[in-house]
């Protein structure tokens, strides 16, 4: 069994969002074409409570990409950014998710950030999406989404890490800086990922 997984595909990372990804809009269709080709899609959504300590505006003194530690752990500060029930959280019009069969929330505890779709960024909580796959019988996970060389990254390294037969798909995803995604690619190909386009999977 494969699964495709819709890594936060939200307004805010969009472009005219609170944290937009340059060309995140252009991945929509994409990611609607391939779905046709998965038995199982599952959506990851970023969920942040408005006191996130990730959050520049919770830190007094600080601003938008500030680094700092939190709880142990080196921190980037972001802007204000999918919260609980905003506009901003929500999937956009044009992503078609009626035939994801479940959502992963991530980023709810506001001491800890998450940016891998399996857990926390200290490792210290689950969000069920590892058991879930288990569960289903999934070997093969391919990664679509944002951003490509953070959260999408993140997500794929412990995908590895929890045994699955891991791919990114390049025009799946794009990156917040397109530098950090060369070097987060090579990263990930180095402990067994693979990178692969959606032209590959449609032809399969």
């Amino acid at each position: 069994m494969k699964v495709l997984l819709i890594e936060d595909v939200q307004n805010d990372f969009l472009p005219g969002g609170a944290l937009a990804v340059p060309g995140g809009d252009q991945i929509i269709p994409v990611i609607n074409k391939l779905q046709n080709y998965f038995d199982l899609v599952v959506a990851v959504q970023d969920w942040h409570p408005q006191n996130h300590k990730s959050f520049a505006s919770n830190n007094a003194g600080k601003k938008p990409f500030d680094v700092i530690e939190l709880d142990g752990l080196q921190q980037t500060l972001w802007p204000d950014h999918c919260v609980q029930g905003s506009f901003g959280a929500a999937f956009p019009a044009g992503l078609h998710t009626n035939k994801a069969e479940a959502i992963f929330r991530k980023g709810t505890d506001p001491e800890i950030d998450s940016y891998s779709g399996f857990y926390d960024n200290g490792h210290r909580k689950s969000t069920g999406l590892a058991d879930y796959l288990h569960s289903k019988k999934v070997t093969q996970v391919y990664i679509t989404g944002l951003c490509g060389d953070i959260c999408v990254f993140y997500t794929a390294m412990d995908s590895l890490r929890e045994g699955f037969e891991t791919f990114i798909i390049e025009d799946g995803t794009r990156p917040l800086k397109a530098e950090d995604f060369i070097k987060t690619n090579q990263a990930f190909i180095e402990k067994g990922g693979k990178l692969i386009s959606s032209k590959e999977i449609i032809e399969i």
